[in-house]
This record gives structure tokens, C-alpha cells and sequence, in this order.
């Protein structure tokens, strides 16, 4: 779901350009969300957590803790994103393969240099078509396969939104702590932007391990050798 999120924010952003060269971009990160979205349990998987989560919300009604109003909300949007999931015929992105044109794009794209002009004059013409017409192609490529963006957005957002922020330090770049029978989903880890620095996480079910290391952008990455004041978030779906 993650890869998914930045591939769908990517495209959108190089959609709404008007250059030639943002599209030709577009069109790469469509075969990319193509080829991440190929899973076939992704869709039974999207539309049974929604379901879930409309039950585990639903439950909810008359508490006098929570607004109705925003509660009623959030479930229409997950009967809309669900609707239009159960919407979605075939095989995801299979309007994309059945493309021959575009199957013969995305085949040369796999080599260094490979959509040239003279590899493929008829993808040349069409970048040189205008910007509208690039873009009424792009948005009819990608509609088909929106309905996964929506789910995708609803539940990132109750799992990122479904969670307690805790404060520590990591003493020297270094932090552990005991998992302690906590389950989560995503870990989310919030610092000062200005820190030099790039955590490095790894756990299991028993503990939770953060390196901090020097953003030296090299291969080999060296400790951060300094006390580093974070914020982590364990995210759930209940």
C-alpha cells in the first residue's frame, strides 16, 4: 500500500505538468503502479479491511466521545472507495496490457535509451501532441485503476491516524526497546529535519531496533554518534 500511495502522488504530479518530458515520466510510473497492483489478492484484500473497518467504526454510533457528523463521513467514504472497488471488472490494469501500443512503450522502456525517436516514432509523435490531449490519454490510462488509490488512501489514513505518539532519545544514535506483546502495523518515526541523520529500523515480534546513521549518502553507512530526540508512533487497525 505504501509503494502504491507514492506512486499514485508521483503520476498525479507529473500528470498535472504540461511538459513533454513530465508525461513521458507519467507514463513510467503508470507500468510502475502496473506492475506493483499485479498482486491477485490485492483487491479482496483492500475490500475486506474496509469492510472490516466500516464494522469496527459502525460500532461506534451514540458514543457520546465521538462527532457523529465526522463519524458518517469517514464511512461514506469507505462505502464509496468499496463501491467503486467492487466496481473494478477483470484483472487489474489488464485495459493496459490489452494495449499494444502501450505494451510496446513499456517493453523499450525496460532498456538505457530505449524510447527514442527513431526506437519509437509514434510514442515521439504523440509527446510532441499537445499537453491537453498527453493528459486526456494519461487520466483515461490511469482512471481504471483510481478505485485502488482510494482505498489505498483510506486506509493509510485511519492507520496512520489510529496510534499513540511516544517521545524518546536514542543515546548515541542507538535505541532498543522490548516489544512487550505490542503489535503494530507501521511504525512512524518523526524528527528534527535539521539533524543530519537517517534511521535505520529493524524488529520482531520481541524488540525494536533504531540506528540512527550519518547522512553521508555513502555506501557504507557510519553511526550517528550523537543523542537523537524522536518521535515514534505505533499504528494499528483495530
Amino acid at each position: 500500500m505504501l509503494r502504491l500511495e507514492d506512486l499514485f502522488f508521483r503520476i498525479s504530479r507529473f500528470i498535472e505538468s504540461d511538459e513533454s518530458p513530465d508525461h513521458h515520466a507519467a507514463l513510467g510510473v503508470l507500468f510502475e503502479i502496473l506492475e506493483v497492483a499485479c498482486r491477485a489478492d490485492l483487491k479482496s484484500d483492500l475490500l475486506q479491511e474496509l469492510e472490516r473497518q466500516k464494522k469496527a467504526l459502525s460500532a461506534l454510533h451514540n458514543n457520546p466521545e465521538i462527532l457523529e457528523d465526522a463519524l458518517d463521513a469517514v464511512l461514506g467514504e469507505i462505502e464509496n472507495a468499496s463501491a467503486r472497488l467492487l466496481g473494478m471488472s477483470g484483472k487489474i490494469g489488464q485495459h493496459l496490457r490489452d494495449d499494444e501500443w502501450l505494451m510496446a512503450i513499456k517493453q523499450r522502456a525496460c532498456i538505457p535509451g530505449g524510447v527514442c525517436e527513431f526506437d519509437l516514432p509514434s510514442y515521439h509523435y504523440w509527446q510532441h501532441q499537445s499537453a491537453e490531449l498527453r493528459r486526456k490519454n494519461l487520466d483515461a490510462w490511469l482512471a481504471p485503476m483510481l478505485p485502488l488509490r482510494d482505498g489505498i488512501t483510506i486506509l493509510l489514513k485511519l492507520l496512520r491516524e489510529n496510534g499513540k505518539v511516544h517521545h524518546f532519545t536514542a543515546f548515541h544514535g542507538s535505541f532498543q526497546q522490548m516489544q512487550g506483546g505490542r503489535v503494530a502495523q507501521m511504525l512512524r518515526i518523526s524528527l528534527d529535519v535539521g539533524l543530519p541523520c537517517i534511521p535505520e529500523v529493524s524488529a520482531n515480534k520481541y524488540a525494536l531496533n533504531i540506528r540512527f546513521v550519518a547522512a553521508s549518502f555513502a555506501a557504507k553507512t557510519a553511526l550517528y554518534d550523537q543523542d537523537v530526540a524522536f518521535d515514534l508512533t505505533f499504528c494499528s487497525l483495530q
